[in-house]
């Protein structure tokens, strides 16, 4: 049997004289609160562990909802309209019961648990009522089946309040995990920020790191949902790039953990440094990415900016560097481009080998001679000022911040 049954023209209820219908309600009305009292004891001896909240006057909320449900229930069978669909759930204190089980952050299991109970203790009152009254018993049947679809909507009203719950607070921390990302990543505070750190980090339950390492992410596509970082990782997809904090970044199996998370997505991730250091990451994380858009470091994945400290330093003071380029390189520049660019090399890379001609021929892939050649060319334009320390450090640092953009060009036989 069904608890469809109890919906239908077919109810066995129809059966039962009105008098008795009436009388079984009236009884079972009057022995509400009573039996409410005496579910809510036996709850409170099962689950001492479930809060007990008091409304206004003093009066237990759940000892409120049980004689509102058993109230309801009763007078939805004395109507005597089977027709019209389950008795309605009382609104709101059954929502408030899933509310509190989420902002506690407990699971609804012991609440469910309650709510089977009490359908338990209230169909076996019922159950008396009904053999004290000559009830027949196909209709007491449908009355238990009534029971445990109303226990439905019950659970229903409480899932939907605990998933309330959920959002808020998964949302309430969002909102202060971006506070404390705001704060970590500000570029200057006001005296020490390491105690509004730690209080902010106490409030999500982020224990703070020693080192972190800030990144920049770029979306692969405007819908992309957020990366599964894992736990402790701060993310903020507020930002039209999305930024994030890694705690302890050294730590082991961190980085093929971010590895996994990240796949499909590019950006960098900054050097690691102090957590009261954390925009100094960041700001070399948005450099990072700033030369992934020019072509100037690869692009298509999440980069280590530890890992391309050349680039860094070298292709970020672009006025710098080209200023220091036009002195430095002034020689050859009224060289014909190509016969330039081939001295260029051959210099960059006597200056990397320190060695002879046959090194810097095995790693031009040109002839000994022909490097011979090119240096004479090159001290015949430069003078003796290739032997100075100070000046070829800054010929290497022009010439592989070059090499860097793309200007050397490929090695010219």
């Amino acid at each position: 049997m069904t608890a469809s049954r109890t919906l239908t023209a077919r109810s066995a209820w129809h059966a039962v004289p009105r008098h008795q219908v009436r009388r079984f309600a009236e009884i079972a009305l009057a022995e509400a609160p009573a039996l409410a009292e005496e579910i809510m004891g036996e709850i409170r001896r099962e689950y001492p562990h479930l809060p007990v909240v008091l409304d206004d006057s003093g009066e237990p909320m759940a000892l409120i909802g049980i004689r509102r449900a058993i109230e309801a229930f009763v007078r939805h069978l004395a109507q005597g309209d089977h027709t019209v669909g389950r008795p309605t759930v009382p609104p709101g204190v059954f929502q408030d019961f899933g509310r509190g089980e989420g902002r506690g952050g407990r699971s609804l299991d012991a609440l469910q648990a309650t709510y089977r109970m009490g359908v338990r203790m209230a169909w076996r009152r019922f159950a008396e009522i009904g053999q004290r009254l000559d009830i027949p018993p196909p209709a007491m049947y449908e009355l238990v089946d009534a029971g445990y679809e109303y226990l439905d909507g019950l659970v229903d009203q409480s899932v939907r309040g605990y998933a309330e719950a959920a959002a808020r607070q998964a949302g309430e921390r969002l909102r202060l995990q971006r506070r404390l990302m705001d704060l970590m990543l500000a570029e200057h505070h006001r005296g020490d920020p390491s105690d509004a750190l730690a209080e902010r980090a106490a409030r999500i339950g982020w224990p703070v790191p020693g080192r972190v390492a800030a990144g920049v992410l770029l979306r692969p596509a405007r819908e992309a949902v957020a990366p599964a970082v894992g736990q402790g990782v701060l993310l903020d997809m507020e930002h039209e790039r999305p930024r994030m904090v890694v705690p302890e970044p050294d730590a082991a199996g961190r980085r093929e953990l971010l590895d996994r998370a990240l796949a499909g997505w590019s950006g960098a991730i900054g050097p690691p440094v102090p957590v009261t250091e954390a925009a100094k990451s960041l700001r070399w994380a948005e450099a990072a990415v700033r030369l992934m858009e020019r072509g100037l470091l690869p692009s298509g994945e999440v980069l280590y900016c530890a890992e391309h400290t050349e680039a860094l330093v070298l292709l970020q003071p672009e006025e710098l560097i080209d200023d220091l380029a036009l002195r430095c390189l002034a020689p050859l520049a009224h060289c014909a481009p190509a016969h330039g660019q081939r001295l260029a090399q051959t210099l960059l890379a006597w200056l990397e080998t320190r060695g002879g001609a046959p090194e810097v021929a095995a790693r031009l892939g040109v002839h000994p001679q022909t490097v011979r050649y090119r240096l004479r060319q090159i001290r015949e334009l430069f003078g003796g000022s290739v032997d100075d320390p100070d000046r070829r450090f800054e010929l290497e640092l022009v010439l592989r911040a070059h090499r860097l953009r793309g200007l050397l060009g490929n090695a010219v036989k």
